[in-house]
């Protein structure tokens, strides 16, 4: 067989680590000039972080996951 993936146990939470990181991000964008390239992909990467924790708090959400499945059509 091929070789297999080492596990990590992550102490923070997915969510967490997205907002630490977004956090990063933005500090690093406050150290560049304003206007900069540097700057505004910095930015970018903090809101696409953001972004990423909230859909992941609305996926594991209590109302989206009691709601039932569509039907498929099988």
């Amino acid at each position: 067989m091929g070789n297999q993936r080492k596990r990590v146990k992550h102490e923070a939470s997915f969510e967490e680590r997205l907002a630490e990181e977004a956090k990063r991000f933005k500090a690093a964008a406050e150290q560049q000039p304003h206007g900069s390239q540097a700057r505004e992909l910095l930015l970018r990467r903090a809101r696409q972080a953001e972004t990423a924790s909230r859909m992941s708090e609305w996926l594991k959400s209590k109302d989206l996951q009691s709601r039932p499945r569509a039907e498929t059509g099988e």
